[in-house]
C-alpha cells in the first residue's frame, strides 16, 4: 500500500506564492539609493531623483562668506554670523565641522574624511542614524513619491528635520472627532 503524501493547504499556499515571487523578482533589477547595485543584477539603473536640499539663499553657497575668512576650527557660542541656529544634535558631542567641511564650505564630509554634496546629506546623517537610513532608503521612514517600478523621488532627512535641531516640537493633539450624530 501506497503512502499519500500531502501539504496543508496553507503550506502549499506560501510555496506558490514564494515560487511565483522568485520568478517575478527574477527579471527585474534593483538599484541601491546610493547608486550601487545590488549582487547578481545587471546594469540598467532605475530612476532615482533627490529634489534640491531645502538651503537658504541668503546663506547657500557657503562660500560666499567663507572663501575670504580663515577657518576658526574651535567649538564656540556663535555670536556674529550664525547665531539665529540653535544647535540641538548631540550638542555635546557635536560641533559645526564634525559634518561641515572647513576647507571646501560649499560640502559636507563624513566622519572618515570623503566629501559629500548636500544632495548627498543622508550618506552624512545615517553615519548615526543606520536604522533610520536603512528605513529610509527602503521608503519606511521619510516620504517617497513615483512608481513602485520606476521612477521615484526621496525626500532628503533635511526636508522634515531640521539638521541642527532635528527633533520635532512637541505638539497638542487635537480633540478627537465626534461621533456622526453627536451634538458638538
Amino acid at each position: 500500500m501506497k503512502k499519500l503524501w500531502y501539504l496543508p493547504e496553507s503550506i502549499l499556499t506560501i510555496f506558490m506564492l514564494f515560487l511565483i515571487g522568485s520568478l517575478f523578482l527574477a527579471g527585474h533589477d534593483f538599484q541601491k539609493i546610493d547608486g550601487s547595485q545590488s549582487p547578481g543584477s545587471n546594469d540598467q539603473q532605475l530612476d532615482i531623483q533627490v529634489p534640491p536640499p531645502p538651503l537658504n539663499e541668503d546663506t547657500f553657497p557657503c562660500s560666499m562668506c567663507h572663501s575670504e575668512m580663515e577657518t576658526n576650527p574651535d567649538r564656540r557660542e556663535m555670536e556674529e554670523f550664525h547665531d539665529d541656529i540653535v544647535f540641538e544634535h548631540d550638542e555635546e558631542n557635536r560641533w559645526c565641522l564634525d559634518c561641515h567641511d572647513a576647507e571646501n564650505r560649499d560640502m559636507l564630509h563624513t566622519a572618515g574624511g570623503e566629501l559629500i554634496d548636500f544632495k548627498e546629506s543622508y550618506k552624512l546623517c545615517g553615519q548615526c542614524h543606520g536604522p533610520k537610513l536603512r528605513d529610509w532608503k527602503a521608503g519606511i521612514h521619510g516620504r517617497r513619491t513615483g512608481n513602485w517600478n520606476g521612477k521615484k523621488e526621496y525626500l532628503l532627512c533635511a526636508h522634515c528635520h531640521d539638521p541642527h535641531s532635528p527633533k520635532f516640537p512637541k505638539m497638542k493633539p487635537e480633540p478627537a472627532p465626534h461621533k456622526p450624530g453627536e451634538k458638538k
